[in-house]
């Protein structure tokens, strides 16, 4: 497979007046993708960070996670040569291509975000989510649903979509799925929802797991707290 570097495609927005995080893209509201992983542990907690505007330090997991992702991307990048993102599209339909932080948008679902990395292969594309552990959370798994969904909605293209997350700094892809017709409406659902949140005809959901509580950053600032 080749590797390309895609260059990133600027789109016109404006951030939206109260909601940090959240733009405004073609008249609609878009937030990033990774806001979904957040949801599934907690909604409350996009609640606090985005709406109330509280910050706090980031943990030694967090920190840690970054430094291994720009390694990666690093080294990626000494043999990775640039092009367009249809011209990538266009040429993995004869020839395999690899890619790594290829952003994807989708305005008309109001999502966004950076893709791990990217098989485009004559007959399927494999979206890749690097996560530190091993074990699919439906948190997890609904965020790497949602970069399919986003790439299909920029491209149209009818090759086989599949998802996939892989254990961080290694070849361990623990968890894999066809993005079907199915999975398609279950994740337009869920990013629905999240949109609805935004514009308050939903009220946000605090995790009632007190082990979540426990590791939870934003547990002094927190209301629903259930400890």
């Amino acid at each position: 497979m080749k590797n390309k570097s895609i260059i990133t495609q600027k789109y016109p927005k404006e951030n939206h007046p109260t909601i940090k995080g959240i733009q405004i893209i073609e008249g609609k509201n878009n937030f990033p993708i990774s806001w979904l992983n957040q949801q599934g542990y907690c909604e409350y907690q996009i609640y606090l960070q985005y709406m109330k505007g509280i910050e706090t330090s980031p943990t030694s997991a967090m920190i840690k996670g970054t430094e291994v992702h720009n390694q990666l991307e690093e080294k990626f990048s000494e043999t990775a040569t640039p092009a367009t993102f249809d011209e990538v599209v266009e040429m993995s339909k004869s020839e395999a291509t690899i890619t790594r932080e290829c952003f994807v948008i989708s305005p008309e679902y109001g999502i966004r975000g950076f893709i791990d990395e990217i098989w485009m292969m004559p007959e399927e594309i494999v979206i890749i989510d690097d996560k530190p552990g091993m074990k699919a959370f439906p948190s997890t798994i609904n965020q790497v649903r949602a970069y399919c969904l986003a790439f299909k909605s920029m491209t149209n293209d009818t090759r086989t979509i599949k998802g996939g997350l892989r254990q961080r700094g290694t070849d361990n892809i623990f968890w894999s799925e066809k993005f079907d017709a199915n999975i398609e409406n279950e994740i337009k659902f869920t990013i629905n929802r999240m949109h609805s949140l935004f514009e308050g005809q939903k009220p946000f959901i605090a995790t009632k797991n007190p082990n979540k509580c426990k590791s939870c950053r934003y547990q002094s600032y927190c209301s629903e707290c259930k400890l």
